[in-house]
């Protein structure tokens, strides 16, 4: 080998060297790269009206468990006494009492719900079988101020906010004045903390669409937040939930981790078991936490409208800020699987 030659390679070993020691130095030093921050999010649901609700809750603090999201407050569309307190004592169970429970005042859903009722009362022995420290939502704070107690608090640019129920709360927050909480309008509030707003809202099916309840129970909310909310919207519509059903298999089987679990109960309550449910709600959650896992596909870019007959219509174009899911056989199964295996995981003790 000529001179010149056993230089060369010389450089090579030693380039080569450079190269490889950090990589080196880092797998045996068991350095790994920065986790990435848990989701903030804000959960607002019209808890009572249906069962998937409760489940979606379940899944939240599933994923706040696994370090994958972190639940700064839970704020509730439907007007009724119980309904906060449900949500309470859904937190309690997982060990989070503390996040804080707001509650609409004249929202359009005041009818009694069997399943929040019952469980918010249910007692064993003199005891609540469910602790929970907000026995009324009369005792709540108002939804409004606490969203934006909330949002204040935040980073800029860095809450999610999930609405799975009707958009009173959204509305009236978008809507809302500058207060001791922030000296912003609702608006430039949501714009200043919020990057996202994922909700369970409208129906997009290519065939057969029809007016979407959490849509025309409440209209001119709906209408104010698709006109004016100014961050992203993806919309899970009627159709992605209607695809992906809950199995009532799990519910039987999974939560029997405990003797009195509030999941597995409400589902009996809600409805003589056994029986499959729709996930609507739950779809909207997996998304807000998990958007980069391919369980959905979206669609482009538009704009979202509801029109005289109080359907959603959606009208693509490159200066839209509205999305809305799309699913696929392959996908239905794997977003199933994901949300029996979340809903049903026991609470970090």
């Amino acid at each position: 080998m000529n001179r010149m030659l056993r230089l060369s390679c010389r450089w090579c070993v030693v380039v080569a060297g450079l190269l490889v020691a950090p990589l080196f130095q880092s797998s045996i030093s068991g350095a790994e790269p920065p986790a990435l921050e848990p989701v903030r999010l804000i959960f607002d649901t019209d808890m009572g009206n249906d069962i998937d609700d409760a489940l979606a809750l379940g899944v939240i603090h599933a994923l706040q468990s696994r370090g994958e999201c972190q639940l700064l407050a839970v704020t509730v569309s439907k007007d009724n006494e119980f309904a906060g307190p449900f949500c309470d004592l859904v937190n309690t169970f997982y060990g989070r009492g503390k996040i804080p429970v707001g509650v609409v005042r004249k929202g359009v859903t005041p009818e009694d719900s069997r399943y929040i009722k019952e469980s918010s009362l249910a007692q064993d022995e003199g005891k609540l079988r469910y602790p929970h420290a907000l026995l009324s939502g009369k005792d709540a704070p108002e939804a409004t101020g606490l969203l934006r107690k909330v949002l204040s608090e935040q980073p800029d640019g860095s809450v999610v906010m999930i609405v799975v129920g009707f958009s009173t709360n959204a509305s009236r927050l978008l809507d809302s004045p500058a207060d001791d909480h922030s000296p912003l309008t609702g608006r430039e509030l949501i714009a200043k903390k919020c990057k996202l707003l994922s909700m369970m809202a409208g129906n997009f099916a290519a065939e057969g669409r029809s007016k979407e309840y959490n849509v025309h129970v409440d209209i001119p909310s709906a209408t104010n937040v698709f006109t004016n909310w100014p961050t992203p919207i993806v919309a899970s519509g009627f159709e992605i939930g209607n695809a992906i059903t809950y199995p009532a298999k799990s519910i039987e089987n999974d939560y029997r981790y405990v003797k009195h679990h509030p999941l597995r109960e409400a589902y009996g309550l809600y409805q003589k078991m056994p029986y499959d449910r729709q996930t609507w709600d739950l779809t909207s959650v997996l998304y807000a936490v998990r958007p980069d896992r391919d369980y959905f596909g979206l669609s482009a870019t538009g704009t979202i409208t509801v029109d005289d007959k109080q359907v959603t219509q959606f009208a693509a174009g490159p200066t839209g800020r509205h999305r809305y899911l799309t699913v696929n056989p392959e996908q239905i199964a794997r977003v199933r699987e994901a949300l029996v295996q979340l809903a049903s995981q026991p609470p970090m003790r």
